[in-house]
């Protein structure tokens, strides 16, 4: 999917509203990688968790986190797959529903911006319908596999 970053939605309220939340949006420190890698692994997957070591690597790290009391509730990356990507991300399941993952993707979004680029790029998207809703993505036409092609599989454990 496209997004227009010149185009992106007002954001001020959802970060207010996760904030009422005692929910905070904030790049991970470097000395945080270790827990943050783990969340994503327990929760998702060892693939992301490859995407976002990359993310940890740029200066400034190119990931967001929502945290609230100190635990992590979600993440989100950019410019991890390829330059101009958007991805992965993910929310706790217990934690869907309450803007998190909109705050995550505006943050990333806003940043990649700021970073100078004009459009930013969703591969292998999931929720289509979210991404048209949250930032007025776009479908863009035979660009699915995309980049990912050819993929290694996990090893199964015996």
């Amino acid at each position: 999917m496209l997004v227009r970053l010149y185009d992106l939605p007002k954001s001020q309220e959802i970060y207010h509203e996760v904030e009422n939340l005692g929910v905070i949006i904030r790049r991970p420190g470097a000395y945080e990688k270790h827990i943050v890698s783990s969340f994503i692994q327990e929760h998702f997957s060892a693939k992301w968790v490859s995407e976002f070591e990359i993310a940890c690597h740029r200066q400034p790290i190119s990931s967001f986190i929502a945290t609230r009391n100190s635990e992590v509730l979600g993440f989100a990356c950019y410019e991890t797959s390829s330059r101009g990507f958007f991805g992965p991300t993910g929310v706790l399941q217990t934690a869907r529903g309450l803007g998190i993952g909109k705050a995550l993707l505006l943050k990333s979004l806003e940043a990649m911006y700021a970073e100078g680029h004009a459009y930013a790029f969703i591969g292998g998207v999931g929720p289509k319908e979210f991404y048209e809703k949250a930032v007025g993505a776009i479908e863009i036409p035979g660009s699915n596999p995309g980049i990912y092609v050819d993929i290694l599989p996990e090893k199964q454990s015996s």
